[in-house]
């Protein structure tokens, strides 16, 4: 009796707590547990004055949901722990595994009606209206979840990639700017800020968010790669072919890099280098058919003629339509014109992973680059200054 007396104190003190913290907090979410305490309570007390003999299971229940549960749940928002907010999380995600993405978004407004502090239902909502594809609301939910925690870097990450999604380039790069001066070493937006100013063909300051991002990624196959993209299209060859010759390093099977900087040898007239990088990036899908091409002009320049008409045959025979077309309006070609095999009927070559257009901007460049440079002839070496005068020169035509 005494042990009785003992517990249905403690259960009207635990169910004084949670009644009051339900008040408190104008939370209904607490009426399902001060419901079952009080079922507990009631059993307790009928038990006591009838002199009725629970059995073993009916008093553990009675004592779980009367002082075990509201103990837990005491000690867990003592720790800042939520476990109402937890449990309701919970269905959230249950809800939204079963595809039932309505009922979750129902909730998470509800949550957030109620408390608009509560950065897990903004995170989970706007992780929703993204899968929803619902941008500007989950731009809105990231935003939220920022001004609640300033040190949420994905959001601002999150942010900022879904304003690039939706053609707000100039709000991006501002955003990932804004992310990269409270976190240097958040490398993902680096990689995007990049590459958004090289398509707004801001190169020098893409070469400085890529040189700080290298402070933290050294050995990065990406940050080295995109550096020699950069200084490609800033005429820059030297440090380009540092760069890519890094990037090479870093990754061997990397060809765009190779492909990249045997055309860089042929500006600087080093025919035995650039054959060596154009063979190695024939093994590349995407770039075997101009590295056969590229192959064929170095034989015409050393005069070996047989090889070089291999080579273009072979070049077309991968991709007929781009190859005939180059052929065409390169003069080196003209010796050997009558010996090389054109189909009468042109073929684009199809399928394969393609450049991205960085990729094919600063390989235009440096194609159209030593084709200029082929009419200096092969008998001296020439240095970055007259190459950059030569590119120069062509502007002022244009």
């Amino acid at each position: 009796m005494i042990e009785q007396i003992f517990f249905i104190i403690i259960s009207i003190i635990l169910f004084s707590i949670m009644f009051f913290k339900m008040i408190k907090k104008n939370d209904t979410s607490y009426v399902a547990i001060i419901a079952v305490q009080a079922i507990g309570i009631i059993l307790d007390f009928v038990a006591l004055l009838t002199s009725f003999q629970m059995n073993m299971f009916i008093k553990v229940m009675t004592y779980v949901l009367s002082v075990i549960l509201p103990i837990i749940i005491i000690l867990f928002e003592g720790r800042n722990i939520n476990i109402i907010q937890l449990c309701k999380m919970t269905i959230i995600d249950i809800y939204i595994s079963s595809g039932n993405l309505k009922k979750a978004k129902e909730m998470l407004v509800k949550m957030i009606k109620k408390d608009d502090n509560m950065y897990d239902a903004h995170k989970k909502l706007a992780e929703i209206y993204e899968k929803e594809g619902g941008m500007r609301k989950a731009i809105d939910e990231y935003v939220q979840c920022i001004e609640i925690d300033k040190k949420d870097y994905d959001s601002y990450y999150k942010v900022a990639s879904l304003l690039n999604e939706f053609d707000k380039k100039d709000e991006a790069i501002e955003m990932f700017r804004n992310l990269l001066a409270k976190k240097p070493d958040y490398y993902k937006a680096s990689v995007d800020l990049g590459e958004l100013l090289i398509e707004r063909e801001k190169y020098k300051e893409a070469s400085n968010v890529y040189l700080e991002a290298l402070k933290n990624n050294p050995l990065d196959y990406e940050l080295n790669y995109s550096l020699g993209i950069v200084y490609t299209m800033l005429n820059d060859f030297k440090s380009a072919k540092e760069y890519y010759e890094k990037a090479a390093e870093i990754n061997s099977l990397a060809y765009n890099s190779k492909y990249c900087l045997a055309e860089i040898a042929l500006l600087y007239k080093e025919l035995e280098k650039a054959e060596q990088y154009f063979m190695q990036a024939i093994e590349s899908e995407e770039l075997s058919a101009d590295s056969y091409f590229e192959l064929a002009k170095i034989y015409i320049i050393k005069g070996e003629k047989d090889i070089a008409i291999k080579y273009a045959n072979i070049a077309i025979d991968i991709d007929s339509k781009k190859i005939v077309e180059k052929i065409k309006k390169e003069p080196l070609f003209m010796t050997i014109m009558t010996k090389i095999s054109i189909p009468f009927n042109l073929e684009e070559k199809e399928g394969g992973k393609e450049l991205s257009a960085k990729e094919k901007k600063a390989k235009q460049h440096l194609e159209k680059t030593s084709e200029l440079t082929t009419n200096m002839g092969y008998s001296q070496e020439k240095s970055t200054e007259d190459i950059n005068r030569i590119r120069d020169d062509e502007k002022t035509l244009l």
